[in-house]
């Protein structure tokens, strides 16, 4: 069985910080691009950061242009784990925060694209 889980959400002030990790158990991603993404109550799913799996353009990131310069993603294939550092946070980054496996070849950008997800953390950044 298949298993992402999140850890590291929380309560902080604006300007703050927050690390996120996401662990996957049941079988390995190293190949595979992994995502992080969040949702605000009332809104959509949305696209936060993604990083490449090993291979050609191994460990490439993305991020969305809401957080970029603020947000950093990594990952340890040993540890099978996704990791994201949030610096400068700001209160529109509310939101609970999923990261998930892309097992398509759909665009890493869209939620559509990927196949396992995680529970979810939440994350309150407070003015």
């Amino acid at each position: 069985q298949v298993q992402l889980v999140e850890s590291g959400g929380g309560l902080v002030q604006a300007g703050g910080s927050l690390s996120l990790s996401c662990t996957a158990s049941g079988r390995t991603f190293s190949g595979h691009v992994m995502g992080w993404f969040r949702q605000a109550p009332g809104k959509e799913r949305e696209f936060v950061a993604a990083t490449t799996g090993s291979g050609v353009n191994a460990y490439y990131a993305d991020y969305a242009d809401s957080v970029k310069g603020r947000f950093t993603i990594s990952r340890s294939n040993a540890e099978n784990t996704v990791y994201l550092q949030m610096n400068s946070l700001k209160p529109e980054d509310t939101a609970v925060y999923y990261c998930a496996a892309h097992t398509s070849g759909g665009s890493s950008r869209t939620h559509l694209s990927y196949s396992y997800w995680g529970q979810g953390t939440q994350v309150t950044v407070s003015s």
